[in-house]
Protein backbone atom coordinates (compact mmCIF):
# COMPACT_ATOMS: atom_id res chain seq x y z
CA UNK A 1 0.00 0.00 0.00
CA UNK A 2 1.05 3.42 -0.69
CA UNK A 3 -0.80 5.55 1.98
CA UNK A 4 -0.94 4.15 5.31
CA UNK A 5 -2.77 5.82 8.36
CA UNK A 6 -2.87 4.97 11.54
CA UNK A 7 -6.15 6.22 13.27
CA UNK A 8 -7.20 5.86 16.62
CA UNK A 9 -10.60 6.48 17.93
CA UNK A 10 -12.50 6.70 21.01
CA UNK A 11 -16.06 6.20 21.39
CA UNK A 12 -18.23 6.92 24.48
CA UNK A 13 -21.81 5.17 24.08
CA UNK A 14 -24.79 5.29 26.47
CA UNK A 15 -28.62 4.12 26.27
CA UNK A 16 -30.80 7.57 26.21
CA UNK A 17 -34.26 6.36 27.15
CA UNK A 18 -35.84 2.69 26.67
CA UNK A 19 -39.00 4.06 24.52
CA UNK A 20 -41.02 0.77 25.35
CA UNK A 21 -40.44 -2.89 26.09
CA UNK A 22 -40.22 -3.34 22.39
CA UNK A 23 -37.58 -0.72 21.07
CA UNK A 24 -34.29 1.20 22.27
CA UNK A 25 -33.33 4.79 21.95
CA UNK A 26 -29.74 5.39 22.46
CA UNK A 27 -26.94 7.96 22.04
CA UNK A 28 -23.40 8.27 21.48
CA UNK A 29 -20.79 10.85 21.55
CA UNK A 30 -17.09 10.48 20.65
CA UNK A 31 -13.72 11.60 18.77
CA UNK A 32 -11.69 10.91 16.46
CA UNK A 33 -8.15 12.04 15.63
CA UNK A 34 -8.54 11.40 12.27
CA UNK A 35 -11.48 11.13 10.76
CA UNK A 36 -11.81 8.90 7.80
CA UNK A 37 -14.83 6.94 6.03
CA UNK A 38 -15.13 4.31 3.79
CA UNK A 39 -11.21 4.62 3.22
CA UNK A 40 -11.32 8.29 2.65
CA UNK A 41 -9.42 11.26 4.36
CA UNK A 42 -12.60 13.76 5.82
CA UNK A 43 -10.85 15.85 8.37
CA UNK A 44 -8.50 16.23 11.26
CA UNK A 45 -9.43 15.80 15.14
CA UNK A 46 -13.12 15.62 14.55
CA UNK A 47 -16.10 15.06 17.19
CA UNK A 48 -19.17 13.41 16.69
CA UNK A 49 -22.61 12.40 17.71
CA UNK A 50 -25.22 10.74 16.98
CA UNK A 51 -29.19 8.95 18.36
CA UNK A 52 -30.67 5.65 17.11
CA UNK A 53 -33.90 4.00 17.54
CA UNK A 54 -34.31 0.76 17.27
CA UNK A 55 -38.19 -1.71 16.91
CA UNK A 56 -38.02 -5.03 17.88
CA UNK A 57 -39.87 -5.53 14.43
CA UNK A 58 -36.08 -4.90 12.86
CA UNK A 59 -37.33 -1.03 12.23
CA UNK A 60 -34.37 0.82 12.81
CA UNK A 61 -33.98 4.64 12.60
CA UNK A 62 -31.04 7.53 13.20
CA UNK A 63 -29.11 10.66 12.97
CA UNK A 64 -25.57 11.20 13.10
CA UNK A 65 -23.04 13.94 12.88
CA UNK A 66 -19.47 15.32 12.62
CA UNK A 67 -17.22 18.24 12.41
CA UNK A 68 -15.71 18.68 9.24
CA UNK A 69 -13.54 21.54 9.74
CA UNK A 70 -15.19 23.22 6.84
CA UNK A 71 -18.80 23.00 8.12
CA UNK A 72 -21.00 19.74 9.45
CA UNK A 73 -21.94 16.59 8.15
CA UNK A 74 -25.50 15.49 8.84
CA UNK A 75 -26.32 11.45 8.13
CA UNK A 76 -29.96 10.34 8.43
CA UNK A 77 -30.91 6.65 7.72
CA UNK A 78 -33.38 3.87 8.60
CA UNK A 79 -34.38 0.78 7.51
CA UNK A 80 -34.99 -2.43 8.62
CA UNK A 81 -32.50 -5.48 9.50
CA UNK A 82 -33.24 -8.60 11.65
CA UNK A 83 -31.42 -11.83 11.87
CA UNK A 84 -29.62 -14.04 14.51
CA UNK A 85 -26.77 -15.85 13.35
CA UNK A 86 -27.50 -15.44 9.72
CA UNK A 87 -28.20 -11.38 9.55
CA UNK A 88 -29.69 -8.86 6.93
CA UNK A 89 -30.32 -5.77 6.37
CA UNK A 90 -32.01 -3.08 3.79
CA UNK A 91 -32.14 0.94 4.35
CA UNK A 92 -31.72 4.51 2.86
CA UNK A 93 -28.64 7.03 4.02
CA UNK A 94 -28.66 9.89 3.08
CA UNK A 95 -25.09 12.13 3.63
CA UNK A 96 -25.49 16.53 4.08
CA UNK A 97 -23.29 18.77 4.50
CA UNK A 98 -22.72 22.54 5.28
CA UNK A 99 -20.54 25.09 3.92
CA UNK A 100 -19.75 23.25 0.86
CA UNK A 101 -17.20 20.80 2.28
CA UNK A 102 -19.23 18.01 0.03
CA UNK A 103 -22.72 17.89 -2.00
CA UNK A 104 -25.20 15.21 -0.75
CA UNK A 105 -25.40 11.38 -1.34
CA UNK A 106 -28.51 9.32 -1.47
CA UNK A 107 -27.89 5.62 -1.09
CA UNK A 108 -29.78 2.49 -0.91
CA UNK A 109 -27.84 0.18 1.89
CA UNK A 110 -28.14 -3.77 1.70
CA UNK A 111 -26.08 -5.94 3.60
CA UNK A 112 -25.77 -9.74 4.57
CA UNK A 113 -24.15 -11.74 7.30
CA UNK A 114 -23.07 -15.12 8.93
CA UNK A 115 -20.93 -15.04 11.98
CA UNK A 116 -18.23 -13.09 11.84
CA UNK A 117 -18.57 -12.18 8.09
CA UNK A 118 -20.04 -9.13 6.81
CA UNK A 119 -21.17 -8.09 2.80
CA UNK A 120 -22.60 -4.77 2.59
CA UNK A 121 -23.23 -2.76 -0.64
CA UNK A 122 -24.42 0.71 -0.66
CA UNK A 123 -25.63 1.79 -4.80
CA UNK A 124 -26.06 5.34 -4.61
CA UNK A 125 -26.07 9.22 -6.54
CA UNK A 126 -23.46 11.77 -5.26
CA UNK A 127 -25.47 15.35 -6.32
CA UNK A 128 -21.95 16.57 -7.35
CA UNK A 129 -22.79 19.84 -7.09
CA UNK A 130 -24.74 19.78 -10.52
CA UNK A 131 -23.05 17.13 -12.45
CA UNK A 132 -24.48 14.47 -10.91
CA UNK A 133 -22.99 10.75 -10.68
CA UNK A 134 -23.42 6.87 -9.74
CA UNK A 135 -21.87 4.97 -7.49
CA UNK A 136 -21.45 1.42 -5.72
CA UNK A 137 -19.68 0.96 -2.50
CA UNK A 138 -18.94 -2.78 -1.64
CA UNK A 139 -17.30 -4.16 1.29
CA UNK A 140 -16.73 -7.46 3.29
CA UNK A 141 -15.87 -7.46 6.83
CA UNK A 142 -14.53 -9.93 9.80
CA UNK A 143 -14.97 -9.07 12.76
CA UNK A 144 -14.84 -11.41 15.91
CA UNK A 145 -17.04 -10.14 19.09
CA UNK A 146 -13.75 -9.11 20.50
CA UNK A 147 -10.49 -7.38 19.42
CA UNK A 148 -8.85 -7.48 15.76
CA UNK A 149 -11.49 -6.78 12.87
CA UNK A 150 -10.37 -6.84 8.79
CA UNK A 151 -12.21 -4.56 6.22
CA UNK A 152 -11.74 -4.96 2.19
CA UNK A 153 -13.87 -1.94 0.98
CA UNK A 154 -13.96 -1.42 -2.92
CA UNK A 155 -15.80 1.77 -5.19
CA UNK A 156 -17.59 1.10 -8.30
CA UNK A 157 -19.42 2.75 -10.76
CA UNK A 158 -18.38 6.11 -11.55
CA UNK A 159 -16.46 6.32 -8.23
CA UNK A 160 -12.98 4.23 -8.43
CA UNK A 161 -11.01 2.87 -5.89
CA UNK A 162 -10.40 0.71 -3.09
CA UNK A 163 -9.15 -0.12 0.55
CA UNK A 164 -7.87 -2.18 3.31
CA UNK A 165 -8.53 -1.91 7.13
CA UNK A 166 -6.93 -3.60 10.17
CA UNK A 167 -7.99 -2.62 13.60
CA UNK A 168 -8.42 -3.18 17.08
CA UNK A 169 -11.33 -2.65 19.16
CA UNK A 170 -10.86 -2.59 23.03
CA UNK A 171 -14.77 -2.14 24.62
CA UNK A 172 -15.16 -1.38 28.09
CA UNK A 173 -19.26 -2.39 28.36
CA UNK A 174 -19.74 -1.17 31.85
CA UNK A 175 -19.13 1.94 31.09
CA UNK A 176 -20.39 1.89 27.43
CA UNK A 177 -17.14 2.59 26.36
CA UNK A 178 -15.22 1.99 23.32
CA UNK A 179 -11.27 2.33 22.11
CA UNK A 180 -10.50 1.87 18.49
CA UNK A 181 -6.85 1.57 16.67
CA UNK A 182 -6.98 0.82 13.14
CA UNK A 183 -4.54 0.55 9.89
CA UNK A 184 -5.84 1.73 6.77
CA UNK A 185 -4.38 1.58 3.40
CA UNK A 186 -4.95 2.01 0.06
CA UNK A 187 -2.96 2.82 -3.75
CA UNK A 188 -5.80 4.63 -5.20
CA UNK A 189 -8.02 6.78 -2.22
CA UNK A 190 -6.35 9.61 -0.48
CA UNK A 191 -6.62 8.42 3.17
CA UNK A 192 -4.24 11.23 4.80
CA UNK A 193 -4.36 14.24 1.79
CA UNK A 194 -7.00 16.99 3.46
CA UNK A 195 -6.75 19.02 0.05
CA UNK A 196 -8.38 16.11 -1.58
CA UNK A 197 -11.08 14.20 1.25
CA UNK A 198 -14.31 12.73 -0.55
CA UNK A 199 -13.49 13.22 -4.26
CA UNK A 200 -13.44 10.74 -5.96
Amino acid sequence: MKIKNLVPALVLSTVVVPATSMAETTANIGWVSEYLYRGIFQEDSSAFAGVDYAHDSGFYLGTWGADVGDGLETDLYFGFAGGDKFTYKIGYTGYYYTDDFDDTYNEVNLGVGYGIFALDVAVGEWDGFGTPADYTFTSITISPEKGLYYKFGSFGDEFDGDYIELGYTYSMEDAGVDFTVALVGSDDLNVSDPRRRRDR
